[in-house]
């Protein structure tokens, strides 16, 4: 039995490809609601597209880890 996310929170950094991009899918895909963070505004609305079509809850922040503020 997988466990559910259902009521969580889950923050995604670079979740545009690779790792992130599958770990964002797989916490929407049990119920999570997913925040990505990365600079890739296009591929993260993608992302986010494809995680509402699946009934799932996304959201993106436009987040550059490698500058300080």
């Amino acid at each position: 039995m997988e466990p559910t996310f259902q009521n969580k929170t889950v923050l995604i950094t670079g979740g545009s490809s690779g790792i992130g991009r599958g770990a964002a899918l797989s916490f929407a895909g049990r119920g999570a609601n997913v925040v990505l963070a990365s600079r890739n505004a296009a591929a993260n609305r993608e992302l986010m597209e494809e995680i509402k079509s699946h009934a799932g809850v996304a959201t993106y922040v436009k987040t550059d880890v490698t500058q300080r503020r």
